[in-house]
């Protein structure tokens, strides 16, 4: 850019200052906001937040994770509000536990963060039925997420409940407390037009209800472009760069930036590189952002049968910067926190000014933030998803990796390239407990659940029955029964059923005969079996199972599950004969759940069997046996891949659906991912042929010290005996950085005092809490080839480089060694070098 060039941007900046005094600005309390950013306690803030979402976890583990999550730079933890937890049955509350939103509230404002609450409280996020209640669904007359007044009373009534619960604890940034935001509905408009006018009616009564809450707070409405003022609206996607709000008063906030997707049973693991996650986040921020928010920053676990879809699995880990297990995923976690810093040392440009755009050629740009006290910050970006290129901005030249955005704090050095990775990786590795996998090989009990009709509570019916309006949803399960009379020297007939899912198992005269299921939300199931039938009287039952109740869509709540029929046997010497509009008789739930034999003292039942050897492929048995503690304070896993589906309890607690029999598809799945270019949730998947999820978390926090109770009901049929308990720590660290990349810098002052001069780069390695470095696996100074776990000595190497980082790094928890030929020597003179290195943590 020439100097004249430069003279005349400078005017247009000026002006755009003097534009903003004349800019709405929206009061809040102690939180307003304007056309920029919002304020809090008369303080223009940039915001970096993420979600971590408190049942996913448990109290014990929320200290570490939010501290974790503030070490990382966030400002802002978000949360939905889970109504169907929080009022299981109306009228009657329960906040304890995983669902003490107010412990978790004043943990976090504990760490000195912010809160954004999102109290819905319709929630979506792959939770069972979107986060209502079912006993919503029986109100006579009610439509939900409509202008209908029995759902507007409802969830007038719960919002209030929780707002009046932050009130009473002083916990909304007006009263001095963390919530900075709430937010109203969610996603609504993506199902709008399915409710027609009623649904134009609703966004509104919704925004003018909450507003009258008088939290003192602004509000929010995420992907709703008709959200009435003052109301703001916000963004949700993979990208929003190019998000604007409705209103020229509001600023541009980002609720939802995946960084990654949920998982499926019957699916391959979706991931997402983090060089695409950073240009994504330094993107919106270019181009005029001011809060983003990570979904999610820790994902967790869908403990119990909270998680929804259906099909969405046990696992929420979501490809998180924080693991499910509460493990710093790398370099995922400390490359979004040096994106972080280099942001925040812009913050003063970037509140107090708007962005200037400049084309810089073909797919390349700048947004340039300029103050009248010559504060200037800019954001290069190359959009071109595959080529580099050299670009002038400020007198200077800047080469730019495709899909990327460099950060210059000071509009003349860049201190970050979002696809220049400097950070260290981790390879996390699962231990084989011994000790619990020998007390689990030799003490097991076993019982076997009862086939059809166990109770008196069953009722019979003319047809079939729809199974959420029958069970509400008070188990996954549903038994339907017939008797079939067959008379002689008829042929093998074929069964068929219809069902909506979301599995199926078919037992002939109490006899376990097939199985059959969906695969994802839009299918459903059609089994056809050749069963044997006796002649005279035979027992048809079958076993009706949900796994998860769907969460989104248009009208999502009238959604069935269960057999809907036909239910025929075909191949009978006079034909097909029809059972669905024949009498069967329904059971909700299974024996073992009525008897509790999931808790840890079932005291109800003294009918197991026991002994070394238990039933193995079996389908429709309860396990039971006992462990010990796993030694040390690293996560704990269970491997249930010699299971094949069911639900897992350890003393009383429930760890959620298995199903590791669903196997995801053969092919569509890639070793590695090319960051460059738009992401979806199917560009980047893996775990193809191998089942959706092995591992299961079981919370520290859940295990004695002595005396622990693992129950497992199995319905398609395992080998309990294979089940084994691991632990989860980091294994290794990696680094690899080049003498050309300098080090983050740590602060403006540093900029302001040395200039970048004296920010030679560093490779850093520091170890999890607790540990040292005990090895050095290998080192490379020169030209080394591969990633983390499977480095390789390239043509040039200083021989000398294993000692010396050894020297420096054995023995610490963390250390730093300067990457330079000085300290390192110099193998091939005139090359750019990189260190690379993998250490050992014990």
């Amino acid at each position: 850019m020439s100097m004249a060039s430069m003279k005349k941007l400078l005017g247009v900046v000026l002006f755009a200052l003097l534009c903003n005094f004349f800019i709405k600005q929206c009061e809040g309390g102690n939180v307003s906001y304007d056309h920029r950013t919002l304020v809090i306690n008369g303080q223009r803030r940039i915001l970096i937040s993420g979600s971590i979402h408190y049942p996913r976890s448990t109290p014990e583990m929320w200290p570490d994770l939010i501290q974790k999550s503030k070490d990382g730079g966030l400002d802002v933890i978000e949360t939905y509000v889970f109504w169907d937890n929080h009022e299981p049955v109306q009228g009657q509350y329960y906040f304890e536990e995983r669902f003490d939103l107010v412990r978790f509230v004043k943990t976090v404002q504990q760490a000195g963060l912010f809160v954004h609450l999102r109290i819905g409280p319709y929630a979506c996020a792959e939770w069972n039925y979107g986060g209502f209640p079912i006993w919503l669904h029986f109100i006579p007359g009610i439509e939900l997420r409509t202008d209908n007044n029995p759902f507007k009373k409802e969830m007038q009534r719960f919002t209030t409940k929780i707002v009046d619960m932050m009130k009473e604890e002083q916990l909304f940034a007006s009263q001095g407390g963390p919530i900075i935001l709430c937010q109203i509905e969610n996603e609504y408009e993506l199902v709008e037009d399915y409710y027609g006018e009623p649904g134009h009616s609703y966004v509104k009564w919704a925004a003018s209800m909450a507003v009258g809450l008088n939290t003192g707070v602004p509000w929010v409405m995420c992907r709703q472009g008709d959200a009435p003022d003052p109301i703001i609206n916000t963004c949700n996607g993979f990208y929003c760069d190019g998000f604007v709000p409705n209103s020229i008063y509001k600023p541009a906030l980002w609720t939802e930036n995946y960084v990654g997707w949920f998982q499926s049973f019957g699916g391959r693991v979706p991931y997402r590189p983090v060089e695409d996650l950073a240009f994504s986040v330094a993107r919106f921020f270019e181009t005029g952002g001011a809060l983003q928010n990570y979904y999610m920053y820790h994902g967790g676990t869908n403990f119990g049968r909270t998680a929804g879809g259906p099909f969405v699995a046990t696992s929420y880990d979501y490809d998180a910067p924080i693991d499910e297990y509460g493990i710093v995923r790398e370099p995922k976690w400390s490359h979004l926190k040096e994106l972080h810093k280099a942001i925040k040392l812009c913050e003063t440009a970037l509140v107090n000014s708007d962005p200037v755009h400049l084309d810089l050629g073909p797919q390349l740009e700048a947004h340039m933030y300029y103050m009248e006290s010559g504060t200037c910050a800019a954001f290069l970006a190359n959009i071109n998803d595959t080529s580099d290129f050299n670009v002038t901005f400020n007198g200077n030249t800047y080469s730019l990796p495709a899909w990327s955005v460099s950060i210059l704090p000071d509009c003349n050095n860049v201190i970050f390239n979002t696809a220049k990775i400097a950070t260290q990786s981790t390879l996390v590795q699962s231990k084989l407990i011994n000790k619990v996998y020998e007390t689990i090989g030799t003490n097991w009990k076993w019982y076997n659940e009862a086939i059809g009709i166990w109770g008196n509570n069953s009722l019979t019916n003319t047809g079939l029955l729809e199974q959420i309006f029958t069970t509400e949803d008070s188990s996954d399960y549903l038994w339907y029964t017939i008797s079939v009379e067959i008379t002689d020297n008829e042929p093998l007939p074929i069964l068929h059923v219809e069902s909506l899912g979301h599995a199926l198992h078919v037992f002939v005269n109490k006899k376990f005969a097939g199985t059959g299921s969906g695969y994802d939300e839009y299918s459903n199931i059609t089994l056809e079996k050749s069963i044997i039938l006796n002649p005279g009287k035979n027992t048809l039952d079958l076993l009706s199972i949900t796994v998860g109740l769907e969460n989104f869509g248009g009208f999502y709540d009238a959604i069935g599950a269960g057999i809907t029929g036909p239910i025929t046997l075909k191949g009978l010497k006079n034909g097909t004969q029809d059972l669905s509009m024949q009498e069967w008789t329904y059971q909700i739930g299974l024996e073992g759940e009525q008897l509790g034999l999931y808790l840890r003292n079932d005291i109800k039942n003294t009918n197991w069997n026991s002994g070394p050897n238990p039933p193995k492929n079996q389908s429709m048995i309860w396990y039971k046996t006992e462990f010990e503690a796993p030694d040390g304070n690293n996560p704990v896993a269970l491997d249930l891949v010699s299971m094949g589906k069911g639900h897992a309890w350890v003393n009383g607690h429930s760890i959620g659906r298995y199903w590791p029999a669903f196997l995801s598809p053969e092919n569509g799945c890639n070793t590695t991912c090319d960051y460059r270019g738009s992401y979806d949730q199917y560009k980047c998947v893996k775990n193809c042929g191998q089942p959706s999820q092995k591992l299961y978390h079981v919370p520290r926090s859940w295990i004695q010290p002595t005396g622990n109770v693992l129950v497992l009901l199995e319905e398609i049929g395992g080998d309990p005996t294979k089940i084994t308990f691991l632990t989860r720590s980091v294994e290794s660290l990696c680094a690899r950085v080049s003498e050309s990349f300098p080090s983050p810098i740590d602060s403006w002052e540093m900029i302001m005092k040395d200039g970048l001069s004296s920010n030679k780069p560093e490779l850093s390695l520091h170890c999890p809490e607790g540990q040292l470095i005990s090895s050095i696996k290998f080192a490379s100074f020169g030209t080394p080839q591969g990633q983390c776990g499977n480095f390789e000595h390239g043509e040039c190497n200083a021989i000398d480089t294993r000692s010396i980082i050894e020297e420096i790094c054995i023995g610490r928890r963390s250390c730093s060694v300067p990457v330079s030929v000085k300290r390192l020597g110099d193998p091939c003179p005139g090359m750019d070098k990189t260190l690379a290195v993998q250490a050992i943590c014990n």
